[in-house]
């Protein structure tokens, strides 16, 4: 199985995500697309990007009726990415009306992965605000196993949870996790943080690290230490 560093572009502007990504001159790293820098740049920003080489995740988080989901996705699936998501609290239906979707005409589809809970989220967030008594961990892998039914490569959750993710749903199912900062570096509005050794050792296929890279003085030395910890280069 793949497993690889993802740099989180957070930026609210085009102009600087390519000044950012003008600094890796010899790789071409795997990157993350959200709402901020979509929203803001539409996407066009997705093709350019693309056309520089580099992998992409499209950060997205559908959540809506399942034949919203399926006609969005179908949209998205006319975008090169190699790799989009929504939420899982959305239902199976919803999740399997959005492969359908993503689906393209000859069979082909990006990766599609279930966001479980928030790493912002803990668990006196979870009961108090959303009225979920279940313990995170449980409700996690639930939702994890509601993706793996609903026929989707895998799920975005901490990497605290990626070993038990894999115990339930097979190696084979991938997880994505963001919440991964270098050690000394803030952890900011996340809860559930590590490192980027921490989560390969606690079974992590993908880390999402954005202000590590980033926010950091040298963004491709930050890029790299996390490449050399995560994957062992």
């Amino acid at each position: 199985m793949n497993k690889d560093v993802i740099i989180a572009l957070d930026f609210d502007s085009k102009e600087k995500v390519f000044e950012f990504l003008d600094k890796f001159q010899d790789c071409k790293p795997f990157v993350k697309i959200g709402m901020e820098l979509y929203y803001s740049a539409g996407p066009e920003i997705v093709r350019e990007i693309k056309k520089r080489g580099h992998k992409i995740f499209l950060d997205l988080k559908l959540h809506d009726i399942p034949n919203t989901v399926k006609k969005s996705m179908k949209v998205l699936s006319e975008l090169d990415v190699d790799m989009t998501n929504l939420h899982a609290g959305g239902t199976i239906n919803m999740m399997k009306a959005a492969l359908e979707g993503l689906t393209r005409a000859d069979g082909t589809r990006p990766l599609l992965i279930a966001v479980t809970q928030l790493t912002s989220t803990d668990q006196e967030s979870m009961e108090n605000d959303l009225l979920i008594k279940e313990p995170i961990d449980k409700v996690v892998m639930h939702y994890a196993s509601n993706a793996k039914i609903a026929g989707l490569d895998g799920v975005v959750c901490s990497p605290l949870e990626a070993g038990k993710v894999h115990g339930v749903c097979g190696e084979n199912f991938l997880t994505v996790t963001p919440g991964v900062r270098l050690a000394g570096d803030a952890v900011g509005d996340q809860k559930r943080v590590t490192t980027p050794l921490k989560a390969r050792e606690l079974g992590s296929d993908y880390i999402v690290v954005g202000r590590s890279i980033t926010g950091a003085e040298d963004p491709v030395k930050a890029y790299k230490q996390c490449v050399k910890e995560f994957l062992g280069e």
